[in-house]
């Protein structure tokens, strides 16, 4: 299909590109099983870019080739098949995002570096996931839907929260003690919680309900659970491990944000302690509250036939119970009247702002395996031109050829004096030149070009191209008609690097006058001599 588009629109051999087609087909191949690592990563970005390139130099706006890109849904295993590169962008995306997470969860998360590499993962994912949801749309997969892609977010979001405060536990272990520590630990423990929380209503939503695992539901619900049991705990912890008198008015501060009011009357009203009494029974009934919680997670856990096949979940579940357990027991005293109150709801606070890290094209740069077909700014699907035409220009004596040039990769026929050797043999004004003898010189700069069309001396041979987008030609109104500047040309995060049309043009500071041996001379004043001897640019 490549080769036969190669013919049809750039009028060229489309079995001299065999190698650089079978390239990409083998970079795609490679790409659909990536090693999840690193290098898995790399892979899925330099396809992507590549992608940009033959984008714009196969696939027009105006029609369609009739490639199905085909991909199978990630959950379901169900194929789903459209015609745009948009699709085949999405789906390397989203696989990108599912190897971040693989890499996120293979991390050592009882070491700090472990855990910053998770975070570091995570966000990606969750970055990946949302450049996705902001970026295509209509997708004919249900994991690139709006809903599933916002809840996949959400998920990563959580899952790094969930790292970080682990790295604060493990901080933590030589102060555990310290009332500061603990309430800190307590307020990120709700956030985690809360984040969850989120989750779980985003997964338990049509249709994400009915298409994401029955499991997914039941562990949001589990860790939801766990982690408000051990933000109590942590709370419990921390207010009856320090005396009333030893607790500094940052800690009393910290106390009374980290109760939230309630009007229910079912809960304790002790947000602050005013006495050891009122710590202690405080202190218990958050302990009575986690072991609640912690049994509910359990119970959720129970509930859900996979996740009781997941024997590291179930080891943290009761072992995390078991320390609440033994810490209420060593707490109990006499009956409280006032023990069947529930403590106050504990606000979620974080001192961690985590930010999104998007997909950085960038870092991974890769070549055009189609640059032999010339600039892609100029030489892509979108644009059209005439089929190529040799022309050979003979001249004798002191004969000009009749013709000027200006620009850069491909450079331009700036102007063609009427009646000239150029004008008889069809040069036309804007005419891109691809070729001088058997060289292709569609990459070449000015300089290049002006100095092979000296060496042809008295024969110059050309193939040169019309373009039919006449907006190539256009000049800027007061500028100077032989002030040319070139940028470069960038999409969806990928700069091309390639140079721009050279028509687009903007004054320079010093105008350089150079002898033109292209066109004829003339018989006007030295001033109309200059005028007419400058190459343009």
């Amino acid at each position: 299909m490549f080769q036969d588009f190669i013919l049809e629109h750039y009028s060229e051999d489309g079995s001299q590109y065999e190698d650089p087609i079978a390239e990409f087909m083998d970079t795609r191949q490679a790409m659909r099983t990536p090693l999840r690592d690193s290098s898995g990563v790399g892979l899925l970005f330099q396809y992507y870019n590549q992608l940009y390139f033959v984008e714009r130099r196969f696939f027009p706006p105006d029609r369609s080739l009739g490639i199905y890109f085909e991909w199978y849904d990630s959950l379901t295993g169900v194929p789903s098949c459209q015609r745009t590169v948009a699709f085949e962008k999405a789906c390397v995306l989203f696989n990108m995002g599912a190897v971040y997470t693989q890499i996120g969860t293979k991390q050592d998360r009882l070491a700090s570096k472990g855990l910053d590499s998770a975070v570091d993962s995570f966000l990606r994912a969750s970055g990946t996931f949302r450049y996705i949801l902001e970026n295509f749309t209509n997708a004919p997969s249900m994991d690139l839907g709006p809903e599933m892609l916002d809840m996949l977010v959400q998920l990563m979001l959580a899952q790094a929260r969930e790292c970080l405060f682990e790295k604060l536990e493990l901080q933590s272990r030589d102060r555990k003690q310290d009332v500061d520590v603990c309430l800190d630990l307590a307020q990120e423990a709700a956030q985690v919680s809360e984040v969850y929380g989120k989750v779980h209503t985003l997964i338990s939503c049509q249709p994400v309900k009915d298409y994401v695992p029955y499991s997914w539901v039941c562990l949001a619900q589990v860790k939801r659970e766990h982690y408000t049991a051990l933000s109590h705990y942590h709370t419990a912890l921390g207010v009856m491990g320090a005396r009333m008198g030893d607790m500094s008015a940052q800690t009393r501060d910290t106390l009374q944000f980290l109760h939230a009011e309630d009007e229910n009357k079912t809960r304790l009203e002790i947000r602050v302690p005013q006495d050891d009494d009122e710590r202690k029974l405080l202190g218990r009934a958050h302990l009575r509250e986690s072991l609640l919680l912690h049994e509910e997670s359990q119970r959720l856990h129970r509930m859900c036939r996979e996740l009781r096949g997941k024997a590291a979940l179930s080891g943290v579940l009761k072992k995390c119970h078991t320390r609440a357990l033994d810490a209420y027991t060593a707490a109990e005293e006499e009956d409280d009247f006032r023990e069947v109150l529930d403590p106050p709801r504990i606000l979620p606070s974080t001192k961690f702002q985590l930010s999104l890290t998007p997909p950085d094209f960038s870092q991974y740069r890769v070549e055009d395996l189609f640059r032999a077909l010339g600039p892609v700014a100029i030489f892509s699907a979108k644009h059209h031109w005439t089929a190529p035409r040799s022309i050979q220009l003979q001249r004798l004596g002191g004969e000009g050829f009749g013709f000027s040039v200006r620009g850069d990769a491909p450079v331009i026929v700036a102007g063609v004096d009427q009646g000239s050797l150029a004008d008889f043999g069809g040069m036309k004004e804007g005419d891109f030149i691809v070729a001088i003898g058997d060289k292709d010189v569609k990459w070449f700069p000015h300089e290049d070009v002006v100095k092979l069309i000296k060496l042809a001396g008295d024969s110059l041979s050309l193939k040169l191209v019309t373009p039919m987008d006449k907006n190539y030609l256009k000049q800027p109104k007061g500028g100077p008609k032989g002030s040319v500047s070139t940028s470069s040309s960038s999409s969806s995060g990928v700069s091309s690097g390639q140079p721009s049309p050279a028509g687009s043009m903007a004054a320079h500071s010093h105008k350089k006058l150079t002898w033109n041996p292209f066109r004829k001379t003339s018989a006007h004043s030295k001033d109309s001599v200059l005028d007419h001897n400058v190459i343009l640019r």
